[in-house]
């Protein structure tokens, strides 16, 4: 027992004169931290601690004591460390030693004597121990590692140099293709004793557009547009003809673009026209229109805008010409007056301005307005066309269509008493109808 107090006495001296030496030097090419230097610190101490119990064991043995030092005493040879077990054991109200041997009570004496009456030599606290983590923490919830999968890629055969190669390049295609047609119908009966009087009379109307695009996205464009409409009635009061048109038009407009800036284009455009069928009146045997009498030909040269607006749902363009070749011929020679053409003349050229607004808006998925304004002056005549046509789209496959067409002509007809130089189309309808 005294020997293990002399030994518990030399290490407390050996421990005042360390730390009043200085701390430990600190290892060269230590990360400077807190913590880090800490735990180079207990190393040290570790090391210190090792020399120091082979030292005690050869002091044993040299006294003829068998017994060697526990790992208790590294305590006083670690980096001086502040306890709460010490402190706790020394300022209870209970004797907590009843259930420690003397070498621990020994130990805390020795730690509370160097606490008290030298706290600057207090290098650390269990906190700060606490906070770097033991060496031997035990796991109490499974580890997950994170595993990476990888797909395993099949060694692709090296092929002979000499095998040959077929590379196919694909040209871009800069077409467009697109159109619609519609087949609808119109039957109107009224009995022969009705109050007002009226006919009964049954009507059709056949239509197709084709439309052919070429945009080669670097400033020039080429558009085709194909109108066919045809219209055909028959009334019990007609005795002369069988059935007469009510729509008869047969159109192609053209026009080539090189882009100036975003949306305009220097534009030269062609609009040719004429019908199907020959014309005739209710009770008249006369004809008053043909195919190719008359025939339009216009070419013009101006700038053409091209409208995008309302997220796509207005499309279109607008064609604005100050230099324009106008071309008619007559066929029926008897039609030549009536079209503004000389007596016993075929054909009529003059220049003048022109000027073509053709839109399409998409009001709803079920509801579309198509509208052309074609206008055309010498300055001496003028003649003007607004076609409209609103489409009421039931299904993928049914639609109602109302036609207004006002007409506007002062060098190719007789001026009329009650409507003078206008002229008026309407009509509605509901049938077939397909797009693409």
């Amino acid at each position: 027992m005294k020997q293990k107090a002399l030994l518990i006495f030399i290490t407390l001296q050996c421990l005042y004169v360390l730390a009043c030496t200085g701390k430990p030097a600190k290892p060269l090419n230590r990360i400077i931290s807190k913590d880090s230097t800490l735990v180079v610190l207990y190393i040290d101490s570790l090391r210190t601690y090792k020399a120091k119990m082979d030292s005690s064991m050869l002091y044993n043995i040299a006294l003829g004591n068998d017994n060697n030092d526990d790992a208790r005493f590294f305590r006083i040879f670690a980096p001086l460390t502040f306890y709460y077990s010490v402190a706790n054991n020394c300022f209870g109200l209970e004797n907590r030693y009843n259930d420690v041997d003397d070498i621990n009570g020994a130990i805390d004496n020795s730690l509370m004597y160097v606490y008290v009456n030298h706290p600057e030599l207090v290098q650390s606290t269990e906190k700060d121990l606490r906070k770097i983590g033991s060496l031997h923490e035990e796991i109490t919830t499974p580890i997950k590692h994170k595993i990476d999968y990888s797909q395993q890629e099949v060694p692709v055969p090296e092929e002979s140099p000499n095998t040959p190669l077929e590379i196919v390049i694909d040209k871009p295609n800069f077409w467009t293709f697109g159109g619609d047609y519609y087949l609808q119908f119109l039957q109107n009966y009224v009995s022969s004793n009705w109050y007002k009087g009226g006919e009964s009379n049954y009507s059709m109307v056949a239509s197709a557009t084709l439309q052919a695009n070429y945009n080669n996205k670097q400033k020039v464009k080429f558009e085709n547009k194909l109108e066919m409409k045809l219209g055909l009635q028959t009334s019990s009061g007609d005795t002369l003809h069988s059935f007469k048109t009510s729509e008869d038009l047969i159109r192609y407009t053209g026009k080539l673009g090189l882009q100036a800036t975003k949306n305009w284009y220097y534009t030269l455009q062609l609009i040719a026209y004429t019908q199907f069928m020959r014309g005739y009146k209710s009770n008249d045997p006369d004809v008053y229109s043909d195919i190719l009498s008359p025939f339009n030909l216009n070419l013009s040269l101006g700038m053409s805008y091209t409208v995008k607006a309302f997220n796509d749902k207005l499309t279109g363009s607008v064609q604005l010409a100050p230099l324009a070749y106008n071309f008619r011929y007559v066929g029926r020679k008897s039609l030549a007056t009536r079209y503004g053409l000389d007596e016993g003349s075929h054909t009529m050229n003059d220049f003048g301005s022109e000027c073509t607004i053709d839109l399409t808006w998409a009001i709803s998925e079920l509801i579309k307005w198509k509208t052309r304004l074609y206008g055309y002056t010498t300055y001496e005549r003028t003649e003007v066309e607004w076609e409209n046509t609103l489409t009421f789209q039931f299904n993928k496959y049914i639609s109602s269509n109302i036609f207004i067409y006002p007409r506007f002509d002062d060098g190719s007809s007789v001026r009329d008493d009650h409507y003078g130089y206008w002229q008026f189309k309407e009509y509605a309808s509901i049938g077939f109808a397909y797009s693409f």
